[in-house]
């Protein structure tokens, strides 16, 4: 059979060409640039986790202050609704709610702060985990950023991603077998969490809401019990933040990894990796 082509040398290639008309072989890919290599060697996050610790007892300090606030607040306008503003302090109402609303500006900022640098933390761990056990992770690690972006999945993705960097940073001995680390701290961090983020929006409507100085008297209770539950989810936060990363600390001291990492055992870059 001849070529298709040029109809004289013999046809050698499937789509009936000879050798001459085919051309030479097409060149081999280039490697995938190493900025699209997985991350190969484990990063500690024991410099973000101080600095995540750090901000939240910050935020406990805000909270405080704004328990302190909110209970003034409140002791001056009850004062005003007993006896239907006959004798209302306007002054000390003025200072009130100048104290108050300098507490919500600190916590604003100091929340905005730990968002940005417990979510660097959080992809720092996932990341790790990666590389102890990826078997047990059912998200990718992107998602360990953006799960937190996604309105009302965002009170459960990253609770699932949590898990598995949990699971995959428990202790592992030399023999294979995994020691069961109980997630209690995990989900009491979660929990406290959300019951915050939704008492916390809550709350803002009915702030906004109330007209009436009876309803904005019990708007004001309820922006105190915001503040208490968010004190008690930020010392459950404390306790999460250092629990998992002491966990790998000691994960990554073994120096067991899956087989689907060869290689990677030989490497002990715990704290070297920038």
């Amino acid at each position: 059979m001849l070529c298709s082509t040029c109809r004289l040398g013999p046809a050698v290639t499937d789509d009936g060409r000879c050798l001459l008309c085919a051309g030479p072989a097409p060149a081999p890919m280039p490697p995938a640039p190493a900025f699209f290599a997985p991350q190969q060697y484990l990063r500690s996050p024991e410099g973000l986790a101080k600095a995540v610790v750090v901000l939240l007892a910050v935020m406990i300090g805000a909270d405080l202050l704004a328990v302190a606030a909110g209970l003034n607040t409140r002791r001056v306008l009850a004062a005003g609704v007993a006896n239907d503003f006959a004798a209302y302090d306007e002054e000390a109402a003025n200072l009130a709610d100048d104290l108050y609303g300098a507490t919500s500006w600190l916590q604003s900022f100091v929340g905005l702060a730990i968002a940005v640098v417990f979510i660097i933390w959080f992809r720092r761990v996932r990341l790790n985990a990666e590389l102890f056990d990826p078997s047990v992770q059912s998200m990718r690690p992107g998602w360990a950023v953006g799960a937190w972006f996604i309105p009302v999945a965002g009170w459960v993705l990253p609770r699932r991603i949590a898990g598995g960097i949990w699971t995959a940073s428990a202790q592992t001995s030399t023999d294979g077998s995994r020691r069961t680390v109980p997630a209690t701290v995990m989900n009491l961090w979660w929990g406290a969490w959300v019951c915050s983020q939704i008492l916390s929006q809550f709350t803002a409507r009915r702030y906004w809401a109330a007209e009436q100085p009876q309803e904005v008297l019990d708007t004001t209770a309820l922006l105190v019990a915001t503040d208490a539950v968010d004190i008690v989810a930020a010392v459950f936060a404390i306790l999460f933040v250092r629990t998992l990363t002491r966990m790998q600390g000691e994960r990554a001291a073994l120096g067991v990894y899956p087989p689907s990492t060869p290689g990677l055992a030989e490497r002990a870059p715990w704290g070297r990796a920038h």
